[in-house]
């Protein structure tokens, strides 16, 4: 005779969140906000076959992407982000008098992160990282710690735990949360936050992609944090280097992540 469905229903939530989490608590790489950058970073790392996770600290994923342009349901890129479109199956038509591409706010969000839970990276919404697990001499960011969102709102004291990883990429937009945590907790390391500046286009969209990539040994920065980092323009409703700094930190990554294997092989 079967157990009360009702039971069923908790045993296989529990059940299976159990088994992920017992996967995921040491894992390759966490990518913090599943935003524009973030998922496309997921998607590049989890293809190549990292293991990848992402936390979203709201319930949903997208970052800035859903607002469109002042709620309007549309964004633009130039011809650079063509190919990672392409990659994502995101469909885009040509405004040939503005030299720019529109697509639907709705369709880039839901591909990026469809194309990124199919490629293997796992996304986990509702969590917030407020703290980084980190080693000192040389410094070094070997992982998260992390709450419920929904706990810290509470104003529950209630302990965090730990997930361990070997890449950490704040992909949190412009207010570059997990950098700010080194800055904060850490200042010997002499990180400052300078905050981003106001808009200018043109320059924000190559600023950004030039310096996205690794800020401490283990901890990198890709989309806006860039811009809040950096301290660079920021471009308003154009997501071309939003997709472009994903792919780039991705191959950071994975580059490090290489030597970090080979070296691991030599010591075995």
């Amino acid at each position: 005779m079967k157990e009360p469905l009702e039971l069923r229903i908790s045993k296989a939530i529990w059940r299976s969140t159990a088994d992920d989490w017992l996967r995921l608590l040491s894992s390759d790489v966490i990518i913090v906000g599943a935003g524009p950058s973030g998922l496309t970073a997921a998607n590049y790392l989890a293809k190549s076959g990292c293991k990848t996770l992402v936390l979203e600290r709201r319930l949903s994923f997208g970052g800035g992407i859903g607002g469109g342009g002042m709620l309007l349901h549309k964004i633009v890129v130039d011809d650079e982000a063509i190919p990672i479109l392409k990659d994502f199956k995101i469909g885009y038509e040509y405004l040939s008098e503005y030299d720019l591409y529109v697509l639907d706010s709705s369709e880039l969000m839901a591909k990026l992160a469809a194309n990124a839970i199919d490629s293997g990276a796992k996304v986990i919404t509702g969590m917030t990282v407020e703290d980084l697990i980190v080693r000192e001499k040389p410094f070094k960011v070997e992982g998260v710690v992390v709450q419920w969102s929904a706990v810290l709102l509470s104003g529950l004291h209630v302990d965090p735990l730990f997930i361990y990883s070997k890449a950490v990429v704040d992909a949190t937009g412009h207010d570059a949360e997990v950098i700010r945590i080194v800055e904060r907790k850490n200042p010997e390391v002499g990180i400052k936050v300078l905050g981003e500046r106001s808009a200018y286009a043109e320059v924000s969209e190559s600023k950004v992609v030039e310096m996205t990539g690794k800020v401490v040994e283990g901890l990198y920065v890709c989309g806006m944090a860039v811009a809040a980092l950096r301290h660079i323009y920021r471009m308003g409703p154009i997501f071309s280097s939003m997709l472009l700094s994903g792919r780039k930190v991705a191959e950071e990554v994975l580059k490090d992540l290489g030597a970090y294997k080979m070296t691991n092989l030599k010591n075995a």
